[in-house]
């Protein structure tokens, strides 16, 4: 059986790489809409489970990741008491006397109505639904703490790292790419496995070197804490999901999480 190719512009699947056909594939999927008005329910979520699977999984099985996969996803709808309520409500309360007072009388209406506005957006704005963290345990894996950090240019890269042994956890190797870590855990790899440091022109120590299309993935996600001088992340905690937006990076809106979340659910049961 022949094997497909991982960057393919026919199947137009985005990985976690800095690839050039990759980042034209995100490109593309970026400017076309998930567009499920002449497919049937089930056609939606299996081309939902197909793309977030390809992006955020794309070396585990099918049913390797049914064992993994669970049903019930964290929430952040968390209950305050009467005191805590009380305490909210008087600091709201404040902070309400103080920007009425920082308004300046001379200032135009206009631009009071505009920060009224604003402030009611806000506070108007509500979290993703949670399916949009249906893969956030894969993000406890070290081959994505080397992604996401931006010492690998690919989770394959990743994965060939770790199987090296170039890779510690609190100060023990691991050569187990799928290995996950605990919050709080260290993962520190070998300065010369980063692919953005090379040996500097007097021959001493470690340069940084950009590598080409690598701007996309420049940044930093909320659970991880990078240090550049010791070539080491500490895992904070899972991704959680904030007022507008969610933690866990991905090219797909909680929309398309949530079809994909729907199949895994249907066929969990069915696995069980």
């Amino acid at each position: 059986m022949r094997r497909q190719k991982v960057y393919s512009v026919m199947r137009g699947l985005v990985r976690l790489s800095w690839n050039k056909t990759n980042l034209y594939n995100l490109a593309v999927k970026s400017r076309r809409l998930f567009d499920g008005t002449r497919r049937t329910v089930f056609q939606q979520q299996w081309k939902a489970k197909r793309e977030t699977r390809a992006y955020h999984d794309s070396h585990t099985t099918e049913r390797s990741w049914l064992r993994m996969f669970q049903p019930r996803l964290p929430t952040l709808n968390i209950q305050l008491s009467s005191s805590n309520r009380q305490s909210l409500r008087k600091a709201a309360a404040q902070w309400s006397a103080s920007s009425q007072a920082a308004l300046s009388k001379d200032q135009p209406q206009s631009r009071i109505a505009q920060l009224i506005a604003d402030e009611k957006l806000k506070q108007g704005k509500q979290h993703p639904s949670a399916a949009s963290l249906m893969y956030a345990p894969m993000e406890r894996r070290v081959d994505f703490i080397l992604f996401r950090s931006h010492f690998s240019s690919s989770v394959y890269m990743a994965r060939q790292t770790v199987r090296h042994g170039k890779v510690t956890v609190n100060g023990k190797k691991v050569d187990i790419p799928s290995y996950r870590v605990q919050d709080g855990d260290v993962v520190q790899v070998d300065p010369k496995a980063v692919c953005t440091l090379e040996k500097s022109e007097g021959g001493q120590g470690l340069a940084f070197k950009p590598r080409p299309f690598m701007q996309p993935w420049m940044f930093i996600p909320d659970y991880l804490e990078v240090n550049y001088n010791t070539c080491s992340t500490v895992f904070l905690r899972e991704p959680l999901t904030r007022p507008g937006r969610t933690e866990l990076p991905s090219p797909f809106p909680p929309e398309v999480q949530s079809l994909a979340y729907e199949f895994y659910v249907n066929k969990s049961r069915a696995f069980k």
